[in-house]
């Protein structure tokens, strides 16, 4: 184990917020992590709250554990939809029904694995020895850009764009219904619901909801549905399907938050597209877009839409 690094306070800070200024190659919830599983002591007494109020002149010893081997991660030869490639990170068009990263039922299956397979140890580790590179997600079903990171610097430097909403995120949705409007914004906290863990619920924030916004504007109406370019200000769990649920207007496919309606078309998943990624190339500064082109059964579903508001004349 590694000696600790001490530090003593200046300012009267939250703990977690205090680490992030004072130790700059570590993302804030690496160290939130750290804090969370024990690593932190506060004047020799060991800390695990990561909103601690701190005083001048207390005294902080972090300890960085050395990475743990990938040992348990076996490298899985998957191809890969590579968008944009370089030595700091990859942009990967991510296919429908792949895990990001290991999980119940999902050991050895997962974007990791493949990515393992394709990068052998260039990966990032502050995602953790199960997370290696991951610098955000995407569900199980849907599909779309995903940015991967391959180094520290890169992962630090991509996670603070997207808390800092710099990188942009945008999503095409079809949805059950037709939109009054043309535009607007969803504000409304999400949180796991209280009943079924599995699912994520419009949650107020006095009792565990986290404040989410989701752009939207509409792209094609289809008669009783709608085309939907979906833009995120924050990135909570299932946050637009949950979004679309609550105004009405579920994700079509959405098998948590939707409900059961023949459409003509078989689909894996919701119909919920990771569509463009727009980033600052950590290390250069320059603006990467990358546009992922959606699935082939997204494009069906598209097809058999247009074509039956097309027969019915609206």
């Amino acid at each position: 184990m590694p000696d600790p690094i001490t530090l003593i306070a200046d300012t009267s800070d939250r703990l977690d917020r205090l680490l992030a200024d004072r130790i700059g190659d570590l993302s804030r919830s690496r160290l939130q992590s750290l804090i969370e599983e024990g690593h932190v002591r506060l004047n020799d007494i060991i800390c695990t709250q990561k909103k601690q109020k701190l005083k001048p002149g207390d005294r902080l010893e972090i300890t960085i554990p050395d990475a743990e081997p990938l040992d348990t991660l076996i490298p899985l030869d998957l191809p890969l939809d590579i968008l944009y490639e370089d030595d700091d990170l990859l942009i990967i068009n991510k296919p429908v029904g792949l895990v990001v990263h290991p999980a119940p039922g999902h050991a050895q299956d997962t974007l990791v694995n493949a990515l393992l397979h394709h990068c052998g140890d260039q990966l990032s580790g502050i995602g953790g020895t199960q997370r290696p590179g991951i610098v955000h997600r995407l569900d199980k079903d849907t599909t779309g850009a995903i940015v991967v990171a391959k180094t520290d610097l890169a992962h630090q430097h991509l996670q603070a764009q997207i808390a800092a909403k710099t990188a942009r995120r945008e999503y095409l949705g079809l949805v059950y219904g037709s939109l009054r409007e043309d535009h607007g914004t969803i504000n409304l906290p999400v949180g796991r619901h209280p009943a079924d863990r599995k699912k994520m619920t419009i949650l107020d924030v006095d009792h565990g909801g986290r404040v989410a916004m989701t752009h939207w504007d509409v792209i094609d109406r289809l008669g009783n549905y709608t085309l939907i370019h979906f833009r995120l200000e924050t990135g909570r769990t299932h946050q637009i399907r949950v979004h679309s649920a609550a105004i009405g207007h579920p994700i079509i496919g959405d098998p948590l938050y939707s409900f059961a309606q023949t459409i003509g078309v078989n689909l894996p998943g919701q119909a919920l597209h990771a569509w463009k990624l727009t980033l600052l190339h950590p290390r250069t500064g320059e603006e990467i877009a990358a546009i992922a082109d959606p699935p082939p059964v997204f494009d069906k579903l598209l097809r058999v839409l247009r074509s039956r508001q097309s027969r019915s004349g609206k």
